[in-house]
C-alpha cells in the first residue's frame, strides 16, 4: 500500500504561481482599459455620465453574479460587514464618474496623463493604510515606468508636456484618480476571505446604487430607445470588459501582489492603446514614441522581478 501522503490544498496553490497569474490578470486588466478612453468619449456626446456608468455597472453586476452565483456556484448570502463594499463602491463610483465628466470638458489623452499619477499616489497610501512599503529599487522601476507612459501619452512631443495646462477637466480627473489609488489597497485591507466573483459582485452592485442614486433624475430623463448603436456598443463594452472582467482581475491580483504593483500596470495602457490602434488599421506610432513604449515595459519588468515586501 502507499503510504506517501497526498499533497495538501496549500502545496497545490503555489504562491509563486499565483502572483505569476496575478501579473498576467494585471496584463489583460491593462489592454482592457486601453479601449476605455476612446470609447468612453465616443459614448459622452450622446449620453450623461450619470446614466452611462449606471447602466455599464448594472450590466456588469448582473454578469458577475451569473458568474460567481451560476456558473462558480458560490453560496448566494449578504455579505459580512456590508459597509466594506459601501466604500469600495463609492470609490469606484467616484472615479468613473469623474473620468466621464473629465471626457465631456477635456480630450482622451489630457486625462490619460492625469491616470499616470495613481500608481505612485497607490504607494504612498497603501504604506499609511496596510504598511506596505515600497523600497527604492520599486519607487524607480515607478518613476521609469511613468516617465516612458507619459512619453508614449504625448507622443515623444516636449514641447507638448512641457505646455500641458491642467484645466477643470483634469482636476476633476485627479479627484476621481485620488478614489482610485485608495480603492487598491482597501481592498486587501477590507478582505474577509470572499472568493474574488462574489466580492467583485458586490463591490459592482454597490457601486451601480451610488450612480443610480447620484444621477436619478438624469437616468429617468434618457430616452434610452433613440440612443445611437454606437452608444449601445460602448456600454457592452464597459460593461464586460474595462467593468466586470476588470473587477475580477484586480480582486485577485490584489491579494497576491502589493498595491504599487497592481496599479503600476496601469501604465501600460498608452502602449496598449498604440497596439490596438496599428490592429486596427489606424496606423503604427513613429520609433521615439514606441521607444518610450518600451521604456515602460523595462520599468514595470524591473518591478515585477522585485521581491514583495
Amino acid at each position: 500500500m502507499d503510504t506517501a501522503p497526498a499533497k495538501s490544498a496549500v502545496s497545490i496553490v503555489d504562491p509563486s504561481r499565483q502572483r505569476l497569474f496575478a501579473h498576467l490578470a494585471m496584463l489583460l486588466f491593462a489592454a482592457l482599459i486601453a479601449g476605455s478612453f476612446t470609447t468612453g468619449a465616443l459614448a459622452v456626446p450622446h449620453l450623461a455620465p450619470a446614466p452611462l456608468n449606471a447602466i455599464r455597472f448594472a450590466m456588469a453586476s448582473l454578469l458577475m453574479g451569473a458568474a460567481a452565483f451560476g456558473v462558480a456556484r458560490h453560496r448566494f448570502a449578504p455579505p459580512r460587514a456590508p459597509w466594506r463594499f459601501g466604500i469600495t463602491g463609492f470609490l469606484m463610483a467616484v472615479y468613473f464618474v469623474s473620468m466621464f465628466i473629465a471626457l465631456t470638458v477635456t480630450q482622451p489623452v489630457a486625462t490619460s496623463a492625469v491616470f499616470t499619477l495613481i500608481p505612485l499616489m497607490t504607494a504612498g497610501i497603501a504604506f499609511f493604510l496596510v504598511g506596505q512599503r515600497s523600497g527604492p529599487l520599486v519607487l524607480f522601476s515607478l518613476l521609469l515606468a511613468g516617465l516612458g507612459s507619459i512619453w508614449v501619452i504625448f507622443r515623444g512631443d516636449i514641447g507638448a508636456a512641457l505646455a500641458f495646462d491642467v484645466g477643470p477637466g483634469e482636476l476633476i480627473y485627479l479627484v476621481g484618480c485620488f478614489a482610485y489609488a485608495f480603492y487598491t489597497p482597501l481592498l486587501r485591507k477590507f478582505s474577509r476571505g470572499e472568493p474574488s466573483l462574489v466580492a467583485s459582485f458586490w463591490t459592482l452592485t454597490a457601486s451601480a446604487i451610488w450612480i443610480t442614486g447620484h444621477g436619478l433624475p438624469e437616468i429617468l430623463a434618457v430616452d434610452w430607445l433613440s440612443l445611437p448603436p454606437v452608444v449601445w456598443w460602448v456600454i457592452l463594452y464597459l460593461a464586460v470588459g474595462p467593468t466586470a472582467i476588470c473587477f475580477f482581475l484586480i480582486q485577485f491580483a490584489s491579494h497576491h501582489l502589493p498595491a504599487a504593483k497592481v496599479i503600476a500596470y496601469g501604465y501600460l495602457t498608452p502602449a496598449f492603446v498604440i497596439l490596438l490602434e496599428g490592429l486596427a488599421g489606424h496606423g503604427w506610432t513613429t520609433p521615439g514614441v514606441l521607444a518610450g513604449a518600451l521604456v515602460t515595459v523595462l520599468g514595470l519588468a524591473v518591478l515585477a522581478f522585485v521581491p514583495d515586501r
